[in-house]
C-alpha cells in the first residue's frame, strides 16, 4: 500500500472520530442544558426534579471528554502565541516536541492517578447518591478520553509531527 493510501486513510479515520466526538459532546451538552432547564422551572412551579445535579455532572463529564480528545485530534489546543510567533523555527520545533512530551506525561499521569482510584474502589460499588448513577462507567470515559489524548500526542511525538 502507497504511504500516500496510508495517509488518506488515517485522515478518512481522524475525520470521522472527530465527527463521532462532536456529535456525542454536543448531545450531552443538549442533555445538560435541557435536564437543568427543567430543574429551574420545576423549581419555579413547584416540582423539583430530584437528581438534576447528578444528572448534569455525568453529561458534563462526557461532553468535557469528547471536547478535549476532539481539540487533540483536531490540533486546537490553546496555546501562548506571544512566544511562539517571536521564535525561529529551530528553537520552536524543539519547543514544540518538548511540550507534546510534557503533554504526554501529564495526560498518562492523569489516567494512572484514575486508574488507581478506579481499581481503589473498585469494589466499593460508588454511586450518586439521589439517583444511584454508578461512578465506575464514568471513571472509564474519562480514562479513556486522557489515554486517547495522551496517544494521539504520542503519535504525533513519533511520526516527527510538532502539536
Amino acid at each position: 500500500m502507497k504511504e500516500s493510501d496510508k495517509n488518506g486513510i488515517k485522515q478518512a479515520f481522524y475525520i470521522k472520530a472527530w465527527r463521532w466526538l462532536f456529535y456525542l459532546g454536543g448531545i450531552a451538552l443538549l442533555f445538560a442544558m435541557a435536564v437543568d432547564a427543567l430543574a429551574v422551572a420545576g423549581r419555579h412551579i413547584g416540582i423539583p426534579l430530584p437528581g438534576s445535579i447528578e444528572l448534569v455532572q455525568a453529561a458534563i463529564l462526557v461532553a468535557s471528554s469528547a471536547a478535549m480528545l476532539s481539540a487533540t485530534l483536531a490540533d486546537k489546543h490553546a496555546r501562548v502565541r506571544l512566544v511562539m510567533n517571536r521564535m525561529n523555527c529551530g528553537p520552536l520545533a524543539v519547543l514544540k516536541r518538548v511540550q507534546a512530551g510534557f503533554s504526554i506525561l501529564f495526560f498518562c499521569a492523569l489516567a494512572v492517578g484514575s486508574i488507581w482510584i478506579l481499581a481503589d474502589l473498585w469494589g466499593g460499588f460508588e454511586e450518586s447518591e439521589v439517583l444511584h448513577i454508578p461512578f465506575a462507567p464514568l471513571r472509564i470515559v474519562c480514562i479513556v478520553s486522557v489515554l486517547g489524548v495522551a496517544f494521539e500526542f504520542l503519535r504525533r511525538l513519533r511520526e516527527g509531527r510538532s502539536s
